[in-house]
């Protein structure tokens, strides 16, 4: 049985059937074979980045969710949605950015 708290879009750490150390995100589950397809950000081996790649679900945990807590992480984040191609991440993020200049330029 697949750990049912994992879902599609879910930052996770986990490890490839070759070994390998991976961070990236769910793009696709399969309840029925207990695996993902996780879209690979980053890993020990740098060829699979980038790529879509099928995971047990025994072998990936959650990330946490995390909190935006400045300027730079934002712009971090927007980056990272650029190389991903994930337009609307994109689009979201940006409007956090632009939202946080004008609280800067209204406090002045």
């Amino acid at each position: 049985m697949m750990n049912t708290i994992l879902t599609t879009g879910d930052w996770v750490k986990g490890t490839s059937r070759n070994g390998e150390l991976i961070i990236g995100y769910i793009e696709n589950l399969d309840h029925h074979r207990a695996t993902v397809k996780a879209k690979v950000i980053t890993s020990d081996n740098r060829e699979i980045e980038g790529n879509t790649i099928p995971l047990l679900a025994k072998d990936v945990k959650k990330l946490p969710d995390f909190r935006i807590a400045n300027k730079g992480q934002i712009q971090f984040l927007i980056d990272l949605a650029l190389s991903t191609g994930d337009e609307e991440w994109f689009l979201e993020l940006t409007s956090k950015l632009n939202s946080m200049r004008e609280l800067v330029r209204d406090a002045k």
